[in-house]
């Protein structure tokens, strides 16, 4: 149901890598876009999620990165997995591609039986003839920019998939306290579709650049009960926006704001997981512990918070106990194992405010 699109940096795969039986027990099927030539790291994390019997999408077209236009060692390493059900190719559909092309990689990878990831292709009619009808046999999965409605309905009756970029690209220090992220988790099936995915706090820009933040934020995604169970998405900023000195400091800044909220608020539940991951940033780990245990204590077995608990045995490297917690979490509100994804990623692929390109 879930398709978290990942490009394939070293934090990313890693993401991949250790929580494969956290993807797999949930059903997410990540997407990965590969964008460096060694792949090694791919490789691992796609053993991970065979071995935890789980499922992946494989780009084998890479747009961004190293591998861009030179799809040939994706190919190579897809068929070390010709055994495994799990391990499927996505075929990168983008502007300018060639019907002709689009059929070459299908082909190709016909074994492994191909995605098509739809990105800006226009000849959707054309495609559909060469294809035949869709079935449920063949996914289709859509980039909304740049696919409309139009488009999509020539792949009516296969299994379709549309990705919403929720995550709005800007400097840290220009974040609002709070704004919408996404409402795709619960309005996917009125969209017509059979699944839905995004691209986590990280957004669909591509790009190598980053460099010393002037603002650490701390993004951290939280279902709204209240907003009909919208997604939506707390940055919490550093008091200091005018110095890139001090990244340490300035977590701690973000720490002191979480806890001034439960102040405030002492029911505000994504505040208790903010406050939660602003220690694991300082490696803060039994004072994180600590927070969530009483938080546990004081709340209930919410899920958010049995998600942040999870997030601190893994830490701790306790993988069964966090596995335990993220299910727990998982039986109680399925939304809020989504938006803990989108937590974890960026707890453990270090894409929170500092390691994003327009940090000042």
């Amino acid at each position: 149901m879930y398709h978290p699109y990942f490009r394939g940096k070293q934090y990313e795969l890693i993401t991949v890598r250790e929580s494969a039986p956290l993807l797999s027990t949930a059903g997410f099927r990540p997407i990965i876009e590969p964008v460096r030539e060694d792949l090694s790291g791919l490789g691992k994390a796609l053993n991970a999620v065979v071995e935890a019997d789980g499922k992946a999408i494989v780009i084998v077209n890479p747009h961004h990165g190293d591998l861009s236009g030179a799809g040939g060692p994706l190919t190579d390493l897809l068929r070390k997995f010709s055994d495994s059900p799990g391990i499927t190719a996505g075929i990168l559909l983008k502007q300018n591609m060639a019907l002709e092309k689009v059929m070459e990689h299908y082909e190709e990878h016909a074994d492994h039986a191909p995605v098509l990831i739809h990105a800006g292709f226009s000849e959707a009619k054309a495609l559909t003839n060469r294809l035949g009808k869709p079935t449920k046999d063949h996914t289709h999965i859509f980039f909304e920019d740049y696919c409309g409605k139009l488009y999509q309905r020539h792949f009516g009756g296969a299994n379709r998939i549309l990705l919403r970029d929720g995550f709005k690209r800007m400097r840290n220090r220009d974040y609002d306290l709070v704004e919408p992220f996404s409402d795709l988790h619960v309005t996917f099936r009125d969209e017509g579709m059979d699944g839905f995915g995004d691209f986590l706090i990280v957004g669909d820009d591509y790009s190598e650049e980053g460099g010393p933040a002037y603002a650490i934020a701390i993004h951290l995604t939280f279902i709204d009960h209240d907003q009909d169970d919208l997604m939506q998405i707390y940055h919490f900023k550093s008091q200091r926006t005018d110095t890139p000195k001090d990244p340490a400091g300035k977590f701690a800044e973000a720490e002191t704001s979480y806890r001034a909220l439960i102040k405030t608020d002492p029911k505000l539940v994504p505040a208790y997981a903010g406050l939660v991951h602003a220690l694991l940033r300082q490696d803060k780990v039994d004072e994180a512990l600590e927070s969530v245990t009483a938080a546990l204590k004081e709340l209930g077995e919410l899920p958010d918070l049995l998600a942040a608990k999870g997030d601190v045995q893994f830490r701790l490297a306790e993988m069964s106990e966090a596995e335990s917690s993220y299910s727990d979490a998982k039986s109680l509100d399925r939304t809020s194992y989504v938006s803990l994804l989108v937590v974890l990623v960026a707890t453990n692929a270090w894409f929170i405010g500092a390691a994003l390109p327009y940090a000042h």
